[in-house]
């Protein structure tokens, strides 16, 4: 009991010997006033340079974007900002909303411009009827006004351009080292994939071990391609070794006597 009622003393000791520290007024005064008066001499030099911005520089190769589609991008972010307040990070967004607009860099130029490059999308392949694929297999236009007719065509159901771009950059290399060109490919409905060639001769690589079967037609298939390619239709790739082929005159001759099932 004793040893409690100490205990309490001294707490009750402690408290009654608290209180809140002394602060001198004059030395802490000034300090606060010159802090104050930076700050307002810094907001008034922001104001001042904030001026706005009525200079522009536009760089790139415009070829399917207009200077004027990013004159009035760049007019439109900048309504209500001075040279010092505009955000330059908000203003590049915008700029890359644009179609054909693939990256934009935003710099202030003193005392009240902007210079403004721009790098177009570069197209590798139409997608479907109306869209394109860039060199990253991403579908950056839906409905493209004008369809380069050179651009091998992929097809595929919908929310696959980038699975079907993919596979078409993994492959073009491959064709073109052995001579030919892809000029379609097609994923269908079931995840079989076909692929036509520019001298019109079509590749049915199937729904299983398609990477495989791709593989084994270059090293073993492609050769008879480009030698004989008056003569064939098809090459089926669907098989556990080996491969078919069909002939312009209709007959069909296989390297194996049974397909995989489930081809």
């Amino acid at each position: 009991m004793m040893t409690l009622g100490k205990t309490r003393n001294r707490r009750r000791s402690n408290e009654r010997s608290w209180r809140w520290p002394k602060i001198d007024l004059q030395r802490v005064l000034p300090s606060f006033a010159g802090l104050v008066a930076v700050g307002l001499l810094v907001a008034a030099i922001i104001q001042a340079l904030d001026q706005p911005i009525d200079q522009l520089k536009l760089q790139g190769r415009f070829q399917r974007v207009t200077p004027m589609e990013v004159e009035q991008v760049v007019r439109d972010g900048i309504a209500e900002s001075g040279f010092v307040s505009v955000n330059l990070r908000e203003l590049k967004a915008q700029i890359e909303n644009l179609p054909w607009v693939d990256q934009a860099s935003v710099a202030r130029v003193w005392p009240r411009g902007l210079s403004i490059e721009i790098k177009e999308q570069v197209a590798v392949a139409r997608w479907g009827e109306r869209g394109l694929l860039n060199a990253r297999a991403e579908l950056f236009v839906e409905e493209a006004r004008f369809m380069p007719p050179e651009l091998p065509r992929l097809a595929g159901p919908s929310g696959t351009a980038t699975l079907v771009g993919q596979r078409y950059l993994a492959t073009q290399g491959r064709l073109v080292e052995g001579g030919v060109r892809l000029v379609a490919l097609r994923l269908d409905e079931r995840g079989a994939w076909e692929i036509d060639l520019d001298n019109g001769i079509s590749v049915r690589l199937g729904r299983r071990d398609v990477d495989e079967r791709f593989e084994r037609f270059v090293a073993a298939a492609m050769r008879l391609v480009v030698q004989r390619v008056s003569e064939l239709q098809y090459v089926d790739m669907r098989y556990s070794n080996g491969f078919a082929i069909g002939w312009r005159d209709g007959k069909r001759v296989a390297t194996r006597d049974t397909e995989d099932e489930g081809l």
